[in-house]
């Protein structure tokens, strides 16, 4: 058996608290929580507390919220808990060599996807823009590259028509915490082995950024169906009209629709009714429900045509 009595949590967001809760409904001992510092956040920009931070507090679990992680005052404050081992879900910064080796077992990671494809920071994302039908959970021994570290174990769900980041993230943390539980469970009957990651099936899931939401109509209504499931909820998928930025969700590929033949250039509204706003693409049409206007919230597209009538022959984008 490994000894496994004494665990430091890492993670900050919402994904990573089933993990923890899933850590404390075991009964493990979490001597102690990293997460970022607290930040502004809304329009009101309230300093609000990490997901992770609530849950520890009401757990009576010691916080640690350091600006710098590479600081020495930090290390020296995580070496005093004397982990076994450090499970880290989303956190949020790279951890250098000394705090992953802190533990005589390590860190573990929690990563949102099928290593060695997704590396890095939007992995949901990136499964969802690529069109992946299925993504899943990897339990990771970390090193200091970025998600380079060994399989130690993985769990898969499929990715469904109507998945975005949003649903998908929520789907991928419930596993993420399931499967960190039955990692430790293995690691301590010594049943992981670690599994060097294939380099020439990695992939990269980069940070994404407000500018990558544009819609350029020349693609497929496949490709930006996938971009506007996988930038939802942010940074969102856009476009213009009438020179004004307008949000675009919920959509559906229309094959083959009959209008297409009279607006075959793409970007032109086809119809907008109650059923939503069908636009031309480079290949088929795309049927969006939802939009978000500037200055106001997310609506079905009959909410807002009924106060902003959108003719046939539109044309949308810059």
């Amino acid at each position: 058996m490994v000894a496994i009595n004494r665990i430091v949590f890492m993670g900050t967001p919402e994904f990573a608290v089933p993990s923890l809760k899933v850590l404390l409904d075991k009964g493990e001992n979490i001597v102690c929580v990293v997460t970022q510092p607290d930040r502004p956040k809304g329009r009101g920009r309230k300093v609000m507390p990490p997901p992770v931070k609530e849950l520890a507090l009401q757990a009576a679990i010691p916080v640690l919220q350091p600006e710098g992680i590479r600081d020495d005052d930090f290390h020296a404050e995580l070496r005093k808990f004397e982990p076994d081992i450090i499970a880290l879900t989303a956190y949020g910064n790279i951890l250098p060599g000394n705090i992953i080796n802190l533990p005589p077992l390590g860190t573990i990671n929690v990563h949102g996807s099928l290593l060695p494809k997704y590396r890095g920071a939007a992995p949901v994302q990136w499964a969802l823009i690529n069109g992946e039908t299925e993504t899943g959970i990897t339990i990771m021994q970390m090193d200091e590259g970025i998600d380079t570290g060994d399989i130690l174990l993985q769990d898969r769900i499929p990715i469904e028509p109507a998945d975005t980041a949003g649903t998908l993230s929520v789907k991928l943390a419930a596993l993420g915490g399931a499967v960190l539980g039955k990692a430790l469970d293995l690691l301590r009957r010594d049943k992981l082995k670690p599994v060097k990651q294939d380099e020439k099936q990695a992939s990269l899931a980069p940070l994404l950024n407000k500018k990558d939401g544009l819609v350029d109509w020349s693609q497929s209504a496949t490709e930006i169906s996938c971009l506007m499931r996988g930038l939802d909820p942010w940074p969102t998928t856009y476009t213009t009209l009438s020179g004004r930025r307008l949000r675009l969700f919920s959509p559906e590929v229309v094959d083959n629709h009959p209008c297409q033949k009279n607006f075959s250039e793409p970007g032109i509204v086809c119809r907008a009714d109650r059923h939503g706003l069908l636009v031309s693409t480079g290949r088929g049409c795309l049927l969006i429900k939802e939009v978000q206007p500037e200055g106001s919230r997310r609506m079905d597209v009959h909410a807002y045509i009924s106060g902003r009538p959108i003719l046939p022959g539109t044309l949308l984008g810059p």
